[in-house]
């Protein structure tokens, strides 16, 4: 079966790496609203708008597909290295109004029944942003005070996208930021928390 990214119109070139883009966010998306079995490779491909062939053209399998639309992208951090656990928060909180919908946490969150899943999330926890957050402790027990705040910004994610609290959902993401802001500069030791 052919789409129209298979067989280019005349005078119109095909665009791999759109349609490759196209299919990462409608993963994204699907993944992190219903988890890797609530998905079908159809649905990923509809919302696309392309046949369901190209997913396995361009990532081999749906479980390929989903690893890479739930990997955590490092970003460099904007501002001082102890900002990185704030900007963890607002990629989850997501500046851009939609709650963190798509976050790739939440497709790993809601996919962790299955083992590759939860082990995708353990990898890119533990080396990942926690070894980052450990590396910015001061003062004894870094690796337990970075768990802790990883754990904090996970509790955010599943408590305003997952559960849907009250408090949390209602709340202005920049209210969360500023509290949680205080709870960091106690975990990471800083003049709040210096032990």
């Amino acid at each position: 079966m052919s789409t129209s990214d298979d067989l280019p119109a005349p005078g119109r070139r095909r665009d791999r790496a759109a349609t490759r883009a196209a299919l990462l966010v409608a993963a994204r998306h699907r993944f992190a609203a219903r988890g890797f079995d609530g998905v079908s490779v159809r649905d990923v491909a509809a919302d696309a708008g392309v046949d369901p062939a190209l997913i396995f053209r361009y990532f081999g399998s749906k479980q390929a597909l989903f690893e890479e639309a739930a990997t955590v992208e490092a970003e460099p951090v904007d501002g001082p290295a102890a900002d990185l656990p704030l900007q963890l928060l607002r990629g989850v909180l997501d500046d851009a109004g939609r709650s963190g919908a798509d976050h790739p946490l939440l497709a790993l969150l809601r996919s962790s029944g299955r083992e590759q899943a939860r082990l995708q999330l353990q990898r890119q926890m533990c080396e990942g942003f926690l070894a980052d957050f450990a590396a910015l402790v001061e003062g004894p027990d870094a690796q337990l005070r970075a768990e802790l705040l990883g754990a904090l910004v996970l509790g955010i994610s599943v408590a305003r996208s997952v559960v849907g609290t009250p408090a949390l959902v209602g709340a202005d993401p920049a209210a969360i930021e500023e509290v949680f802001a205080e709870m960091a500069r106690v975990a990471l030791g800083g003049s709040d928390g210096r032990t």
